[in-house]
């Protein structure tokens, strides 16, 4: 007899996905999204929810549909150095290089830097990064229940304020939409789409996914498609929530900009705007909230990179890799939220397009019997783009032209630009992926290789 779950289950299960996905990203990107696009928010909106929210679960459901122990297993069926090389970066760019920081910095811009004055921002920024990591690195260190009961209570709390900001934003907006900025301008749906990028939840997904099954399993589901088919349900459920969250602040944010005008970063947003509906009390709240948030957001990606990396070097103690990844936050959060989004953007454009291509090939593997050529080329495929994409767009947010590129960097780009469709909205990858899987796929079924794995 197969074991079935309760709707309350799968509710329970993925509000806990939803947990592990929502932290700094989800609220300051979707309200810079919402004041940068103005007139043009829905179809920026839209991009922003494919990447945002869509592609968190296609990878969920790629981990629960591989039957892969973790993602270093599942990206190894590419090679073994490949999975390695992949699953360390990719948890060194979710955890200590940009996502970890990135919570302290949003944690300062949310629930402090608004009521700091002005001169003092960068020694009230050290000092609350200092606790802030401190606090992060004791928990870590010594795991306890506090963690999981903080980050459970404060799910639902957050969910319940953003929701009444977001209601009364609503039914009394604080001002029109104004004209599009930027990219915004003429392509907003396209600009959405890479934005959604930042918020780094497709590439957590890779790792959450495990969790999900692992936990999926601890309620007696055993089979395969049982466990994929409760992980498609549960996967709904996160991806729903963070859509709602994401069409709400997005909104929020398009009508602050009138009144409050634009700011660098969406970090200001929200505190401006429940300062204006709510007053000091609804600051204080919200800033307890984020900041409690971020904390267990943070503990939690100390772990997960702590464990990882210690499973991989495993003369090197869980808690001196902690230790260590804890500092590295600390000095990169007092670079300031706009230096560590400035600075990931370049390694996100690497990133996704593998991410993506590992997710296709998961999901169409069995139509080409697991042919390791077809991994290899579909991902060398990618790597050989998104790299320029993402060596361009380092040269591009550090502020130089074109004019300024190195020629070899120029003739790349140019000849890119001239035969991929796409490639200049930063998605050139998407054609070529698809031809080489499509062409290696044909070799795979007439030579009939040895498959990537067993």
């Amino acid at each position: 007899m197969q074991k079935k779950l309760s709707f309350s289950s799968y509710l329970a299960i993925g509000v806990m996905l939803f947990a592990l996905f929502f932290g700094a990203g989800n609220l300051i990107f979707p309200a810079q999204l919402g004041q940068y696009s103005g007139e043009n928010l829905w179809p920026a909106t839209v991009g922003f929810l494919i990447t945002g929210a869509g592609l968190p679960l296609l990878g969920i459901l790629a981990m629960g549909f591989s039957g892969s122990r973790n993602l270093q297993e599942l990206a190894s069926r590419v090679h073994p150095i490949y999975g390695l090389i992949f699953t360390s970066l990719l948890y060194l760019t979710i955890g200590p290089f940009f996502a970890a920081p990135r919570t302290g910095a949003v944690a300062f811009e949310i629930g402090i830097a608004s009521s700091i004055p002005e001169g003092y921002t960068k020694i009230a920024l050290f000092i609350f990064t200092l606790l802030f990591f401190g606090i992060t690195l004791w928990l870590s260190l010594n795991p306890a229940k506090i963690v999981d009961r903080v980050g459970k209570l404060m799910s639902p709390i957050i969910i319940v304020l953003l929701l009444v900001l977001l209601i009364v934003a609503f039914l009394n907006p604080m001002g029109e939409f104004q004209s599009p900025v930027d990219a915004y301008a003429k392509g907003a749906f396209v600009k959405g789409l890479t934005e959604g990028y930042n918020t780094m939840d497709a590439l957590a997904s890779l790792v959450f996914g495990i969790i999900v099954i692992n936990v999926l399993r601890s309620y007696g589901l055993k089979n395969k498609m049982q466990i994929f088919s409760a992980t498609v349900k549960t996967g709904v459920v996160a991806s729903g929530i963070l859509a709602l969250i994401y069409v709400g602040i997005a909104y929020l944010g398009a009508t602050t900009t009138e009144r409050l005008g634009l700011f660098e970063t969406g970090g200001p947003v929200l505190s401006e705007t429940a300062s204006y509906y709510f007053g000091t009390i609804g600051t204080v709240m919200l800033a307890i909230v984020i900041i409690l948030a971020c904390l267990t957001t943070s503990i939690g990606l100390m772990t997960a990179c702590g464990e990882y990396f210690n499973t991989i070097i495993p003369k090197v103690g869980y808690k001196t890799f902690v230790t260590g990844f804890t500092i590295f936050c600390f000095v990169v959060s007092n670079f300031g939220l706009a230096n560590i989004i400035t600075y990931s953007i370049p390694v996100l454009m690497l990133l996704y397009p593998l991410a993506v291509v590992l997710m296709l090939l998961t999901f169409t593997s069995p139509l080409f019997g697991h042919a390791r050529i077809v991994y290899v080329g579909a991902t060398a495929t990618a790597l050989l783009i998104s790299l320029f994409d993402g060596i361009k767009t380092l040269y591009s947010t550090l502020g130089y032209e074109k004019t300024e590129w190195p020629s070899w960097l120029t003739s790349i780009d140019s000849f890119y630009n001239t035969i991929l469709p796409f490639y200049s909205d930063g998605l050139g990858w998407i054609l070529p992926v698809l031809i080489v899987m499509i062409f290696t796929a044909l070799i795979a079924l007439i030579m009939k290789p040895a498959p990537a794995h067993r």
